[in-house]
């Protein structure tokens, strides 16, 4: 990819970040496609001076999709959204591959998610898969990328649970049983990275070494932050009158399709494509306990259950 133009869609994001360093990293020029190119100004650093390019573009906008892919050697999608899912999961992505495909690209990587399928409870996963079949129909060749929950310093995920655990002396646990593989935002982004050179039309899942369920995990984070609440587990009775209830709301605990979601386990059941790539996943406990010393007692002075 040495000096080659890579535009990548919702490359202000969280998983952007990452994604970008790795693709500097191998000597291309990157152009970041975003709805607010100033939300991405702190990837200019990352490159030399001309490495990096911010652009405008909404994938719900065919003509700012064409305007961002104007010579460009590769593409990358990394949008995603609980909101107005099938116009950016599934017209959006079609909308990237076709333009990509237009403009005499070959070169595509999809971020879809595990849990993607037509028959899913839940209108996230539908809109991915379809999302997915839009992508393979423009371009065959394209490769697709599922991962499970990605952890990393940035994300709302892993941060969302601790704030609370710092917060409640009794945590409410929603899906306690449904089971998570964590897969770290670095090696997503080596994956991507890889896939650019590797375009073979698979569908890859990405998943870390660990296998948790949610109550799992919530205890597991207690205790990096050293923290012990009580865990009351919420019966799927319970979960699905609040989803209802409140799902509609800003701000909500959780939505309809949300509470759908957390029917199926998000593990790693097709190609492993970190192996595939030749990538060793890195633990939580590698990594985790350096940004969650914020949410400790007395922060980087604390100290986690595991390291008393």
């Amino acid at each position: 990819m040495k000096d080659k133009l890579v535009t990548i869609f919702g490359g202000s994001g969280f998983l952007g970040r990452y994604v970008a360093q790795e693709v500097l990293a191998r000597g291309a020029r990157i152009r970041v496609a975003c709805r607010t190119p100033s939300h991405a100004i702190y990837i200019k650093p990352l490159g030399n001076l001309g490495q990096v390019q911010l652009i405008s573009a909404d994938i719900r906008k065919p003509a700012s999709v064409n305007r961002a892919l104007e010579g460009a050697d590769a593409v990358i999608n990394l949008v995603g959204s609980f909101a107005d899912m099938d116009a950016v999961q599934n017209v959006g992505a079609g909308t990237i591959a076709r333009a990509a495909a237009g403009h005499g690209i070959k070169t595509l990587v999809h971020i879809s998610a595990i849990g993607a399928d037509p028959a899913s409870a839940a209108q996230y996963g539908q809109s991915k898969a379809a999302g997915e079949i839009a992508v393979h129909a423009a371009l065959p060749s394209a490769v697709i990328l599922r991962p499970s929950i990605i952890f990393g310093r940035e994300d709302q995920f892993i941060n969302r649970f601790a704030g609370l655990i710092r917060m409640l002396p009794v945590v409410p646990v929603i899906g306690a049983s449904t089971k998570f593989q964590p897969v770290y935002v670095g090696d997503v982004a080596k994956a991507i990275a890889a896939a650019l050179s590797n375009q073979n039309g698979e569908l890859y899942e990405l998943g870390g070494s660990q296998i948790f369920s949610m109550l799992e995990l919530n205890t597991w984070i207690a205790h990096a932050i050293g923290r012990d609440p009580l865990f009351l587990e919420i019966p799927d009775f319970a979960a699905e009158a609040l989803a209802r209830g409140t799902g509609w709301l800003p701000g909500a605990p959780i939505t309809m399709d949300q509470f759908r979601m957390l029917g199926t386990d998000n593990i790693v059941t097709g190609l492993d494509g970190l192996a595939a790539y030749g990538i060793v996943p890195t633990p939580m406990d590698i990594v985790a306990h350096d940004w969650l010393s914020i949410y400790r007692k007395h922060g980087r002075f604390g100290k986690s259950d595991a390291t008393a």
